[in-house]
């Protein structure tokens, strides 16, 4: 069968009747439904042209990385070098037999280990998250001097392909380290990145989440269950980062101050960090269940270590959004099929609280100074002698938001939700 891959398309595969769907948009690549239900990815090409054997290369597993555009950059990329007379299948065969130590993803664990991790390089769990979610699927099992400036565009390409332009060019800054790393090891005599310029279109992301969609994102959370719902919960209502979120410890916490303390280590800024929790975040906080024989971790399943999966999760997120609109949208009477869900990242909820907290007239350096921002709306010689935390101010805003979210998502009677706005400022 043919049709325009897309999400919707792939996810109705099974009601179809049809155990391949080829692409209408790139010839070649298509997707396989399995006997088990999986939907595989993969590009069907001859070598010899006209009358030679057909032969299939497997791109991938349906699921993060692996989406439907993602899918079809990656089938774009093969087909450029089985153009070029590379067999995809072969260079998987010979790339399979590359010893260990000049591989590419063994090389690059031993950069972050003995480059970042041995010099203290804070930064060093965001280049790891970079090469894994975008860089590994591609290159793994292949030798570290058969990696091409064209290799490095591919990747670049597929990553501003799904609309990540920031993204691609820090993954560009990652290879580029790891690449100048290797050249001083003499495992290499050039960096393939070199020469490999900067994408043009990045610019600072502006989403937030609207009302409506905290109400079915929150919802969404309550259908996710344990433990990222509860998660993603207290990102919205902290503002603090993901990783900040998902590493908090038992130890963190003071429930009777109702106070997060996040420890200088863990910090993007390298500074200690108190955070208020509002009755709302305390409230889901004591509802957790604590795992381990000597709990640490809040957010964790073996207690050993905090949760990781945060690409899974989202998208499982993003899925239970969707069913939750659309049924918000056959309650009011409308076509379900209508229903849409606008592309965000788990860093937007950081916005959304700050964009939240101004429009309850909250002052932008007490908002600031929630973010945990070194420069803000306080600069210049201010900053300096002004050292005050303003951490009543802070409660008061975080309380104010939590409040709003309360409301949003658990609608009060009403004149019962009430902010005012000179004890936010």
């Amino acid at each position: 069968m043919k049709g325009k891959i897309t999400l919707k398309s792939v996810n109705a595969m099974p009601s179809l009747g049809s155990t391949f769907l080829w692409d209408t948009i790139v010839s070649g690549f298509g997707v396989k439904l399995t006997g088990a239900g999986d939907r595989i990815y993969l590009v069907q090409y001859r070598m010899g042209g006209r009358g030679s054997t057909t032969t299939r290369y497997t791109i991938g597993k349906h699921g993060s990385p692996w989406t439907p555009d993602a899918a079809r950059q990656e089938a774009r990329a093969i087909l450029r070098k089985i153009a070029c007379g590379v067999d995809p299948n072969q260079e998987k065969r010979v790339t399979r037999r590359v010893p260990a130590t000049n591989e590419v993803t063994a090389l690059f664990a031993e950069f972050i280990d003995r480059h970042h991790k041995a010099k203290g390089n804070r930064y060093w769990p965001e280049h790891q998250r970079n090469f894994d979610h975008d860089v590994k699927p591609h290159w793994q099992g292949r030798a570290i001097k058969s990696i091409t400036r064209r290799d490095v565009r591919d990747v670049l390409d597929r990553i501003a392909g799904r609309g990540a332009t920031v993204q691609a060019n820090r993954t560009r800054t990652t290879l580029s380290k790891f690449f100048n790393w290797c050249v001083d090891r003499d495992l290499i005599d050039t960096s393939p990145a070199s020469r490999v310029p900067k994408l043009d279109g990045e610019r600072a992301r502006d989403r937030a989440l609207s009302d409506n969609e905290i109400r079915i994102f929150w919802k969404a959370c309550s259908e996710l269950g344990w433990p990222f719902g509860p998660l993603c919960k207290l990102l919205l209502l902290t503002a603090q980062r993901r990783n900040e979120v998902g590493t908090m410890e038992w130890s963190e916490i003071d429930f009777d101050k109702r106070l997060w303390t996040i420890p200088r280590d863990k910090a993007k800024n390298d500074r200690t960090h108190e955070v208020h929790l509002s009755a709302t975040a305390v409230e889901i906080l004591d509802g957790l269940p604590k795992i381990g024989e000597e709990p640490r971790f809040v957010f964790t399943t073996i207690g050993r270590q905090p949760v990781s999966g945060f690409s899974k999760a989202k998208t499982r997120l993003d899925q239970a959004m969707l069913v939750q609109s659309r049924a918000d949208l056959k309650m009011a009477g409308k076509d379900p099929d209508k229903a849409e869900l606008k592309d965000w990242i788990f860093h937007d909820l950081r916005r959304t609280a700050t964009t939240g907290m101004a429009r309850l007239n909250v002052a932008p350096h007490v908002v600031d100074k929630i973010l945990n921002h070194v420069s803000g709306a306080i600069r210049g010689v201010a900053a300096v002698y002004n050292r005050h935390a303003y951490l009543e101010e802070r409660k008061a805003a975080l309380e104010a938001w939590g409040r709003y979210v309360e409301n949003l998502v658990r609608p009060a009677p009403a004149n019962v939700f009430q902010i005012t706005a000179v004890a936010l400022r």
